[in-house]
């Protein structure tokens, strides 16, 4: 079977030259057949209720069911075709069926409870309480109509977030608009240039504008023409909703949005809760809804004036060098960047010419190899893309992980940027040997033209070292239980911690000066560039703070109303009313894409970006504390943060890693004094 079919080849790592569709739905069924075949053996008054007999019965045939649809969604997310999203559909019920069934299993309950944690190491501790608390908030504990009702839900949840994430990317793959040269004075020769050979691809006239953020962002920040600007911010601002253009609005996300938050809510009340946002907290850092909610308005509050500050200097430019005395939604970024241009000296476009992808990945790997004690080498796998690269990291010759990354945007794959985990370290139960960590990194940026590497935004590197930041918690882990090695178990609002952490180098001399060199003449960034960037880097972060606020908020008072929310809309201009300076026109839709909180996992949780800058921004004092006064860092603080933070994953609560690391709980001093806000 496992010849015929790729997807249930365990030997190493998955066989992407290989998988097709049609290998999707024998495989999960295969699979499914075995994990039920365990589970039975698993709850059999005969196996006695010990972790290992556990582990060895059961885990071992979960993990297999995990990886092999974990591959799937990989591909999914990456590759996306009709027959594979087909196959996908197909075959996603029976799965979230299954583990719904499984994380509710009164059986395989009452074995967990009957672990004695005294015959337990402090990994296995921390792996059961995560795993009964799963149970309860599984459903567990429910009975007959309350118990069928939670499974329904659970099943009908999957549906729903995975079709208002198949519209987001259908109806931003949708949308084009050709424009002529004229249109686009002002935009970026490589983005110009990218845009004509897309329509030269397609054998028409003009240049091919899409809504994929390479192309949309500089458009937007460059593009002289309001007219062009309008024309797709319009397109973008109401993507997926009952306000988009025509044909465009088959992917309306209006009524998933209402039967997702209808959904959540009942979830919460047969489990006990008030509403979501308290069923989302129990595996976060935070006590309680009110906690979050106060320290989002806490942090309003400190930035508001710093983001009216931001906005007076933005009007008063407009009016005094754009002539434009009413800017308009869509005038913002273009003026943002005209006025960043004339205040600092220098353009993103400018900055880009000196980040060329290799250059930047090599930077990146040279601070990390300095500062954690290890080697990144180039490896071997099949991959899913000619794009796609394989790496391996090394301490001393021993492997301690591997991973894919995959950096341009394209058709079927998902926006945004996001790291995975292809599978955990474990000590497996089943053969007693090491499985190493192996991490997904995924981007999305512009691919190079005419024969250059691609180049990046100073953001698209900043994106680069975040991403890497969650690889680096996932592979450097020296903790052997899966449960909690790595990402796994650790609490959602800290997990943002390392890949926030990574975001700070990219605004050190000497780690900028080591990943840059012009694209055309090889030249490192100048330092009188670098000296203008640093200048410029909390250019209106006031309002950059409140519009991150504006997510957190509406997603929080979304999830803890008392009743599920009706209007939406209603909702997030009442959010704005309170934190926003800003304000963007009645007819968008920004909650019709918003996939952290309807497709990814950000439900009542967005605010953990901002939760984890105060422990990032924290963390990150340490290292300029013991910085030399040559500009080098402590590598002993790198092993300090090391063993720590990113060693010991999810196997003791975040709360003990950080004042291990630290000697004291988080202050909010140094995000403020990052962000210019001190």
């Amino acid at each position: 079977m496992t010849a015929e079919n790729p997807l249930l080849d365990f030997t190493d790592l998955p066989r992407f030259d290989l998988i097709a569709p049609e290998h999707v739905a024998p495989a999960v069924d295969a699979l499914l057949a075995q994990a039920r075949q365990a589970l039975e053996k698993a709850v059999a008054p005969d196996l006695p209720p010990t972790w290992h007999k556990l582990a060895t019965t059961l885990d071992v045939a979960i993990d297999r069911l995990g990886r092999a649809w974990g591959v799937v969604g990989h591909l999914n997310a990456v590759m996306d075709t009709p027959a594979l999203r087909a196959a996908y559909n197909a075959a996603m019920p029976k799965v979230v069926e299954f583990f719904t069934a499984l994380g509710s299993d009164e059986r395989l309950y009452a074995k967990y409870k009957a672990i004695d944690p005294a015959t337990l190491n402090d990994e296995q501790r921390q792996a059961l309480k995560n795993t009964l608390r799963g149970f309860v908030l599984g459903g567990a504990e429910l009975q007959g109509q309350a118990r069928e009702r939670f499974a329904q839900l659970q099943e009908r949840m999957a549906e729903l977030t995975q079709k208002f994430s198949e519209n987001a990317l259908d109806a931003t793959d949708s949308y084009s608009y050709y424009a002529s040269a004229e249109e686009l004075q002002g935009v970026p020769e490589d983005v110009q240039a990218a845009a004509r050979a897309a329509a030269q691809a397609e054998g028409k006239d003009g240049y091919k504008l899409t809504l994929k953020l390479p192309c949309y962002l500089p458009v937007m920040q460059f593009a002289a023409s309001s007219a062009l600007r309008e024309r797709l911010y319009r397109a973008y601002s109401t993507r997926a909703s009952d306000q988009a253009e025509g044909e465009a609005r088959r992917f309306d996300n209006t009524a998933l949005i209402q039967e997702i938050l209808a959904a959540r809510h009942e979830k919460a009340a047969l489990l006990g809760y008030p509403n979501f946002g308290a069923v989302s907290l129990v595996r976060k850092m935070a006590d309680s809804p009110e906690q979050v909610i106060h320290f989002l308005r806490d942090l309003a509050a400190r930035a508001r004036p710093w983001a009216e500050r931001d906005v007076q200097d933005l009007r008063e430019f407009a009016r005094t060098r754009l002539n434009l005395n009413d800017p308009q939604p869509w005038d913002w970024p273009y003026i943002s960047e005209r006025l960043r241009e004339e205040r600092y000296a220098f353009s993103e476009q400018q900055v880009k010419q000196y980040f060329t992808f290799p250059k930047v990945l090599a930077g990146l790997f040279r601070i990390v190899e300095t500062l954690f004690e290890v080697q990144i080498k180039p490896d071997s796998a099949p991959v899913w893309h000619d794009s796609v690269r394989f790496f391996r990291i090394e301490r001393e010759g021993r492997l301690l992980g591997q991973f894919y990354l995959d950096p341009s945007a394209r058709a079927g794959k998902r926006g945004g940027a996001w790291m995975d985990d292809a599978r955990a370290r474990w000590l497996r139960p089943d053969t007693g040997v090491l499985q190493t960590p192996v991490a997904y990194l995924v981007c999305n940026f512009a691919e190079g033209v005419d024969g250059k590497p691609a180049l990046l935004t100073h953001d698209d590197a900043t994106t680069l070292f975040h991403e890497f930041g969650h690889g680096l918690h996932h592979l450097l882990t020296q903790v052997d239980e899966g449960a909690v090695s790595g990402i796994s178990g650790v609490e959602w609002d800290a997990v943002e911690l390392p890949s926030q952490f990574m975001e700070n180098f990219c605004w050190e001399w000497n780690v900028l000066r080591h990943m840059s060199a012009h694209v055309d003449t090889g030249e490192p960034l100048p330092r009188e560039l670098f000296d203008k960037m640093l200048a410029a880097k909390n250019f209106q972060s006031g309002m950059q703070t409140l519009r991150q606020i504006e997510f957190a908020l509406f997603d929080m008072l979304l999830h803890t109303a008392s009743a599920p929310v009706q209007d939406v809309q209603a909702l997030l201009q009442a959010v704005r009313d309170e934190v926003a300076v800003i304000h963007p026109p009645a007819w968008g839709r920004m909650a019709h894409t918003f996939s952290h909180i309807f497709a990814g996992g950000y439900a009542a949780g967005y605010y953990s970006y901002k939760w984890a800058e105060v422990l990032a921004a924290d963390a990150y004092a340490a290292f300029e504390e013991t910085v030399t006064p040559e500009g080098e860092h402590s590598i002993e603080t790198g092993r300090k943060y090391r063993q720590a933070i990113l060693e010991t994953g999810g196997s003791r609560p975040a709360m003990q890693s950080f004042k291990a690391f630290r000697g004291r709980e988080p202050e909010l001093d140094a995000l403020l004094r990052h962000q210019g806000m001190a």
